[in-house]
């Protein structure tokens, strides 16, 4: 009889599990976010995998150079070009740019090189909160995030992680650390030129440079500062 009450217990509780997960998932994740709304960011998960992968290689010489810095101390020149080189719809949609993904979609059927379609709102989710990957979960936890993010935040504040956490070099995060590594100046006083070769190299930090870039980190550079100029400049991004 104790065995079997002992039993009756534990289904019990593993329906309770069950049925109240999704609200702890739900109010946890929320909260994560919301908070972050106000609060800058101590660091990405991104940061953190780097950090974990240089231990687990045996190494100890990666170092992560990341330095908030509120959006009135950035230049309004690296805003606009990150926009105008991966998500020039940023100010219009809300969060997923379905018609970059159908285009996309086409793009990769033909078999070519594949292309993504991620929105500025969706790497900030990716970046901050998840791993690297192309898993159905993870892409699954990123759609979640992205709308957390697109419901909880304005679109500036989006903007802002995004220059401060995305990966402008090895193991450099942040307008702020990529202005002062490789320009020796404040983000707040980012040329239009620097702001583009910044956008320029995060297809792969790693493998292109801002500082000393090759053919294709110019030619991509010169497209962007274009696209700024078509899109307006950086009163593109004015409240609407």
């Amino acid at each position: 009889m104790a065995a079997a009450s002992a039993g009756r217990r534990r289904r019990r509780w593993v329906r309770w599990l069950l049925l109240w997960l999704p609200f702890w998932f739900v109010l946890l994740t929320g909260l994560q976010v919301l908070v972050l709304r106000w609060v800058p960011p101590v660091a990405s998960a991104f940061m953190v995998a780097r950090q974990v992968q240089a231990l687990a290689d045996g190494g100890d010489d990666v170092r992560v150079d990341y330095r908030w810095r509120s959006r009135s101390r950035i230049s309004p020149n690296l805003p606009i070009a990150l926009v105008a080189a991966e998500d020039q719809m940023f100010p219009f949609h809300h969060g997923f740019d379905f018609k970059a993904i159908d285009r996309a979609l086409e793009h990769n059927a033909r078999g070519r090189k594949v292309r993504g379609a991620s929105t500025i709102s969706q790497q900030v989710a990716k970046n901050l909160f998840l791993w690297s990957g192309r898993s159905w979960v993870r892409k699954g936890l990123e759609a979640w995030y992205t709308v957390l993010i697109e419901v909880l935040w304005p679109k500036a504040r989006i903007l802002e992680v995004y220059a401060n956490i995305a990966e402008f070099g090895d193991g450099i995060y942040g307008a702020e650390a990529a202005a002062q590594r490789f320009f020796h100046k404040p983000a707040s006083r980012l040329t239009a030129s620097e702001s583009a070769r910044l956008a320029a190299v995060l297809p792969s930090p790693r493998r292109y440079s801002a500082v000393r870039p090759g053919a294709f980190v110019q030619r991509r550079a010169r497209w962007i500062e274009r696209q700024v100029g078509h899109l307006g400049g950086p009163g593109y991004l004015s409240p609407r």
